[in-house]
This record gives C-alpha cells, sequence and structure tokens, in this order.
C-alpha cells in the first residue's frame, strides 16, 4: 500500500506544471515566468550584448552574424548559436516563428519609445511565450537593468559586479566634469557615415556619451526616429564651430584631415579628431551597449585629460576581463585601438 501511495505522488509530481514565479518587468508589468530558467530570447542588439555579458549560456539564438574579426571577444557559448534577427536596428528581421521554434522560456524585449512594444508583446503572448519588457536607452539604465535580469534570470552576484563598474564609470566621469563652466566645455561634432555629414540630436540616446563626458554636443534638436541620423550640410558643421569631432568611419578620419575645405572646422587643423573604437562592439553607439562604460572614460579622457587622467591600457583590460572575459595582451589593445 506504501509503494502504491509512493508512487501516485511521483505521478502527480510528473505530471504537474511546471513551478512558476511572478515578475514586474521594467514596464511595470506583471508577467508569470518560469521558476528554473534555461532558455532565453532576446529581440534587440543591446538586450543581447548585455545577456553576452551576464548569461551568455541561456541564449538560444543571436540577433546578427558574428564576423571573424570579433569572435576572440565573445563567449565560446554565442559563436554556434543561430542567428535569428532582431525586431529592429541592423541586420535581419526577426521571424516569430524561428523564435517559437527555439522554445525560450521568454523573450526580453528592448522597451524603447519609438517602437510598437504592444505590437511585438501581441507576437508572442499569444502563442503562450511570456514577454519581458528592459529598458536599456541610457548608459545610466545599465544599472537597473542589470538588476532586474540578474533576478530573472537568477545571476544577482553576477548583475552586481557589472553594474558596480558602470556605476564607478559613471561617477569617476560626472566628478571631473561637472564643476566646468559652459565656456570651458568642449564644442563636439559628432560625425556619423563616410562624408561626416550626419550626426545626431543631442539629446539622442545615440550620442549620449558626449554630455556624458562633459561636452556639449553642437547639434541641437530632438530625437525623432528609433534610428536617429540627421543629416546635415558641411556649412552647418563649419558655422558650429566645434572644438573637437567625434567620428563612426575611420575613412572619414582620413578624408577630413586631408581635404581643405574641412579646414574650415577649427577642429581639425589642430587634429583634434577621434575615431570611435568598436571591437568587439562599437564603444560609442550602434548597438548603444554597455561598452560605452568603457567609451565614457576614453572620450573624457580624450577632451579633459588634466581632469580625468586615465591609464586607458590598464583600463581596457579590466573592463574586457570582466564584461567580456577576456584577457586583452598589449598587442589586443593596440588591435582595438587602431
Amino acid at each position: 500500500m506504501r509503494f502504491f501511495a509512493l508512487f501516485a505522488a511521483i505521478a502527480l509530481f510528473l505530471a504537474s506544471p511546471v513551478q512558476a514565479r511572478e515578475v514586474v518587468d521594467m514596464a511595470g508589468r506583471h508577467v508569470t515566468i518560469p521558476d528554473k530558467i534555461g532558455k532565453v530570447y532576446s529581440s534587440s542588439h543591446p538586450v543581447s550584448l548585455l545577456l553576452y555579458a551576464l548569461a551568455p549560456e541561456l541564449l538560444v539564438g543571436i540577433n546578427f552574424r558574428v564576423r571573424d574579426e570579433i569572435k576572440p571577444y565573445l563567449p565560446r557559448e554565442v559563436l554556434d548559436l543561430p542567428v535569428i534577427g532582431a525586431a529592429m536596428g541592423h541586420g535581419p528581421q526577426m521571424n516569430p516563428e524561428e523564435v517559437l521554434a527555439l522554445h525560450p522560456d521568454f523573450i526580453l524585449v528592448w522597451l524603447d519609445r519609438f517602437s510598437d512594444n504592444d505590437f511585438i508583446r501581441a507576437q508572442y503572448e499569444k502563442a503562450g511565450l511570456p514577454v519581458l519588457f528592459v529598458k536599456l536607452d541610457t548608459l545610466a539604465d545599465h544599472p537597473a537593468a542589470l538588476t532586474f535580469l540578474g533576478d530573472v534570470l537568477q545571476r544577482p552576484q553576477r548583475a552586481r559586479q557589472l553594474s558596480d563598474y558602470i556605476v564607478a564609470a559613471l561617477d569617476r566621469v560626472r566628478a571631473a566634469t561637472a564643476n566646468l563652466p559652459p565656456e570651458k566645455r568642449r564644442r563636439v561634432y559628432y560625425a556619423e557615415g563616410k562624408e561626416g555629414l550626419s550626426t545626431e540630436c543631442d539629446d539622442s540616446w545615440h550620442a549620449e556619451l558626449i554630455p556624458l563626458a562633459g561636452a556639449e554636443n553642437v547639434h541641437h534638436c530632438r530625437q525623432a526616429t528609433h534610428g536617429g541620423g540627421e543629416t546635415v550640410s558641411l556649412e552647418q558643421v563649419i558655422a558650429y564651430k566645434p572644438d573637437f569631432v567625434l567620428a563612426q568611419d575611420r575613412q572619414f578620419v582620413a578624408n577630413a584631415l586631408a581635404q581643405p575645405v574641412w579646414r574650415n572646422v577649427p577642429a581639425i587643423p589642430s587634429r583634434a579628431i577621434a575615431f570611435a573604437p568598436r571591437l568587439p562592439f562599437n564603444w560609442v553607439d550602434r548597438p548603444p551597449s554597455f561598452m560605452r562604460a568603457i567609451g565614457v572614460q576614453w572620450l573624457a579622457n580624450l577632451l579633459y585629460p588634466d581632469l580625468l587622467p586615465l591609464d586607458l591600457r590598464g583600463e581596457m583590460k579590466r573592463f574586457y576581463k570582466l564584461f567580456l572575459n577576456v584577457d586583452l595582451s598589449d598587442a589586443d589593445v593596440d588591435e582595438v585601438m587602431r
């Protein structure tokens, strides 16, 4: 009799549904997810990149093809994953059916004010897949996002380590530049594209490293689209009189220094122009990511070396080890900064 009772109890346990818990996502929604998380998918580049640092072993797919040059910097778990795409941004567009076929426990969605978040949510919830929104527009959003993800993914200690670094980096730069009077703040033009005539509004998350580093973005407007990208003329750039140019295209840097017409921009004759590092991901933007934690220190040091002295080589080694578990050699550092 005791045997049959035990057998019945085991059968009941095996037949019972997966244990669940309720969480509150960063949109304030109450969502029920499995108690134990084994597989997740992110529909956006910024959240996916954060998962590369926090819990790469949980990902079931990635948003874009991994280029050979960045493979040495990524977790082994990521390299063999299928490319499913993303709901927004560069690369292939995500196919909901492909995501569902991988059976993730839930999908993480960037809480983006320019996207139809209700549409994205409905695509998956109607198939029974929970959706969790993550607010990740700015570098300052990352500590709260890490706390949230650390709890949801049951990686609180790892999340705290990453969060503490970002908070410390922001605090360090803020303390160094907080007392700069307006007339002492550098005037920065953010040049995108091969011609350097695409830029970002001063309130855009795409260019947030400029004000974070204590400088003024000379292009004043309001971000109107997710992708950004404001077309300007060379005459406008000259009129802005920037004393520093932050560039996203290496060829543009060479062209601007070589072409006489660009010498009418005050930053160029003094060679006050820098190309944003991008291994394994861009330090400034596209995608906006945790890489900005090293990027803001690099930029602030370029702009105000006396206010923020920085052992960049040592800080890079520390950052890459913490976030990417990569031990940079001096040659690696040179390659990243090339």
